[in-house]
């Protein structure tokens, strides 16, 4: 995960400027160890900073996500953020749906993708959900053919 530094610094890099709102959501990432929903944020936020709102919590969730310093997932409960992971390489995450404890995934999907002429991909996401090894006992069955794609059912 990226550090309080590494995300105020990434911040200020690209023109925003670094309040101290700024900096606690920073540190708030940082030393997370799993996702945050924005009503986690703004129920934190709102121990320190009274009469700050709803939406100017989610607007700098939004640009901290753009500046590539938050990771977002959606879960089947809602959107949730992260600190962005500090490792230098490309790489994709299973997460448990239990623990949301996370793994990387050395592999790849865009290697296989074939995009049309027409079509440049900017980007891409790619999330494997599960339940890890200690979570699996507890995990309600499900039939894999009814499984969730963000897009919908298949």
């Amino acid at each position: 995960m990226l550090s309080t530094e590494q995300i105020i610094s990434t911040m200020s890099s690209q023109g925003l400027r670094i309040t101290d709102q700024r900096k606690t959501l920073a540190r708030l990432f940082a030393e997370s160890p799993g996702y945050l929903t924005p009503k986690d944020v703004y129920e934190y936020m709102g121990k320190t900073y009274s009469g700050l709102s709803f939406d100017t919590v989610y607007r700098n969730l939004r640009v901290m996500q753009e500046l590539g310093v938050l990771e977002q997932v959606i879960f089947e409960d809602g959107v949730k953020f992260r600190a962005h992971c500090s490792e230098d390489h490309h790489h994709h995450h299973m997460i448990c749906l239990k623990c949301q404890k996370t793994y990387p995934i050395v592999f790849c999907p865009m290697q296989l993708a074939d995009a049309p002429e027409q079509f440049q991909v900017v980007d891409h996401k790619f999330e494997v959900f599960g339940y890890c090894k200690d979570c699996a006992d507890h995990a309600p069955a499900k039939a894999a053919s009814g499984h969730q794609h963000a897009h919908g059912k298949h």
